[in-house]
């Protein structure tokens, strides 16, 4: 399922990433992530190299930025509301507009108008004219499809949760404050393609940051206001209005003025943006057709999501309306989607990144048909991810505890709880990078059939195991649907396995297997490591000091995570683990040239 979406929005994290590139020529792929058009070399020389790597660093500089504020905005709404029957229905809420918006919307953003916004600007007009069409055709049916939707709120709600009662009437309430935000998904990403085809990237990659400094604000304003889930037990049945206006208010508003901020930098583009009606003979219509099974692909994931929001809200059910979102050891979705936050920032953070510029070579590779340097770039890729991604699948396990404190409001009932699901999901975490990368090998070869077929096969899976999790206890409904994650990202790696190699032919599984056992053997070792260092801080007494506090958590993390990490680098040395080099090498390089003297 779609967790990467290539329209930038906040999207909660599920089942193996099916987003990709729109369906097209492997020249064009390559076009598209180095932004050179083909046959042509970039303008400007040594200037224009130097431009663009002050906006790649900017870009950088600001996503990191925005991944450190999105932590710790999940740490300050743990404090306002875990361990809350409010905790459950706001996150089953929030969880809404995303999934809508990528249902209805975001397969075409994502197939049809990206590729074209770039193509539009290579235009003597820059695009002026076929922009203007787009944006006025894409405002009018995204406030069309946001109006729709709010006013049909209350079926909405009652369809795609399990909420009744008190709970539903609020999920109602917070659905009215929240929907909007489909609008204004949509407006971002409109914009924001539209400065990427001009070359002008920093405020798209900074407007986050400012997302996240809002929605902060508004949850510190509401703790001030209303106190926090440890001083002042917030449910169901005494909930105010001012109360949604902070909670449910501040969150769109991040949204508004995430969207707003890109107004300015379009402006200044010069491109004489004026209202405009009709597509005729734009060739949007063929593109759309081009990008048919893309869009499929997209679309058939979020459906499984509305499943998924259905059977994760079942456990709110079963607490009465004044009751604490841990009540009984029940864990609510609110606990769940802080676990699947953090088993996919190592996705997220590293092998996105590693995914994305060896993608360009892969890219070349199949656009000149040399399957032999496609299947080195794919092996390659696969290692050199894995160096990270299998420790970081150890690391969330052992410091599951720790990291569930932090995001639990400092309740032991709720930090448990994610601390638990937190390592059933992480188990599966290196192939869920995996499943991408073998994904993005597949349409580098122009092939965006197969992964819509994979992608129905993982659904149908999953959708089964999630509705057999819907059967358990109330109490195991959460690390049911945790298990059917892990499950699944077996599954689809799998899969894509299968149809790569009738492709491709062999590309090195047994040296890549034999990796990763080596990834996993130095990986094992820094987490006895961690485990050790872990008892120090109380982890396996229940009033011990990691479990009192998230500040005492902070620490804790502070102190075993490096730690672990010094231990794992350690072992890939003894091990003789080259592929660590091409992760560190970059990094050391980079900060050599810093401190070397200027000859």
């Amino acid at each position: 399922m779609s967790n990467e979406p290539r329209v930038r929005i906040p999207a909660k994290p599920a089942f193996p990433p099916s987003n990709a590139p729109v369906r097209g020529t492997a020249q064009a792929t390559v076009r598209r992530i180095t932004g050179v058009p083909s046959g042509r070399p970039p303008a400007g020389g040594a200037p224009q190299r130097s431009t663009t790597a002050r906006s790649s660093a900017s870009m950088a500089v600001g996503t990191l930025i925005s991944r450190i504020l999105g932590l710790v905005k999940g740490v300050v709404l743990g404090i306002a509301i875990a361990d809350t029957t409010v905790a459950d229905v706001f996150e089953g809420s929030n969880y809404l507009p995303n999934i809508i918006f990528l249902l209805v919307a975001g397969g075409v953003f994502n197939a049809v108008l990206i590729p074209q916004i770039a193509k539009a600007s290579r235009q003597p007009d820059r695009g002026s004219e076929f922009i203007s069409r787009l944006l006025t055709l894409g405002v009018t049916g995204l406030l069309a499809l946001t109006v729709i939707v709010t006013a049909l709120v209350a079926p909405i709600m009652e369809a795609f949760t399990s909420f009744s009662g008190g709970q539903l009437r609020l999920a109602i309430t917070f659905g009215l404050f929240l929907l909007p935000q489909i609008f204004f998904y949509g407006l971002y990403s409109l914009l924001g393609q539209i400065l990427n085809a001009h070359n002008a990237f920093r405020v798209y990659a900074w407007a986050p940051v400012v997302n996240n400094v809002v929605a902060i604000a508004g949850l510190l304003a509401f703790i001030l206001v209303a106190g926090s889930s440890r001083t002042h037990q917030h449910t169901v049945d005494n909930w105010t209005t001012t109360e949604t206006l902070l909670l449910a208010g501040t969150a769109t508003l991040g949204i508004v003025v995430q969207s707003a901020v890109l107004l300015i930098p379009v402006k200044r583009l010069g491109l004489e943006l004026r209202p405009r009606f009709g597509l005729r003979g734009t060739g949007l219509g063929l593109t759309a057709k081009i990008a048919g099974w893309t869009m499929g692909t997209m679309v058939i994931g979020q459906l499984s999501y509305l499943v998924v929001l259905r059977v994760a809200t079942i456990s709110a059910g079963s607490k009465p309306d004044g009751a604490a979102s841990g009540a009984g050891g029940i864990p609510g979705i609110y606990e769940f989607n802080r676990a699947t936050e953090l088993y996919i920032m190592p996705h997220s953070i590293i092998a996105l990144s590693i995914a994305t510029v060896m993608f360009t070579a892969m890219a070349r590779a199949a656009a000149a048909q040399d399957f032999s340097g496609l299947r080195s770039s794919l092996s390659a890729a696969l290692r050199t991810t894995g160096v990270a991604t299998v420790f970081a699948s150890i690391a969330l396990i052992v410091l599951s505890g720790p990291l569930g404190m932090l995001f639990g409001g400092n309740s032991q009932i709720s930090g448990r709880q994610i601390a638990i699901t937190l390592a059933i999901l992480a188990i599966g975490a290196p192939f869920f990078s995996v499943y991408f990368i073998l994904n993005r090998v597949l349409y580098a070869l122009e092939d965006a059939r197969t992964p819509f077929i994979i992608q129905c096969i993982v659904v149908a899976t999953s959708v089964a195991m999630v509705l057999g999790a819907a059967a358990l206890p109330p109490r195991l409904i959460i690390y049911g649907l945790a298990v059917s994650y892990t499950l699944n990202n077996f599954i689809g790696p799998f899969l894509s396995h299968h149809y790569l190699k009738r492709r491709l032919g062999n590309y090195g599984g047994g040296r890549i297997l034999q990796a990763y056992m080596r990834f996993l053997a130095a990986a094992l070792v820094a987490g006895v490591a961690g485990e050790l260092a872990l008892r120090v801080f109380g982890s396996s007494s229940p009033d011990g000091f990691m479990w009192t506090s998230i500040t005492a958590s902070f620490v804790t993390l502070a102190v075993v995570g490096p730690v672990m990490a010094v231990v794992y680098f350690l072992m890939l040395k003894v091990l003789r683990v080259h592929e660590i080099d091409d992760v560190v090498g970059p990094i050391l390089a980079k900060v050599r040239s810093r401190i070397s003297p200027q000859g």
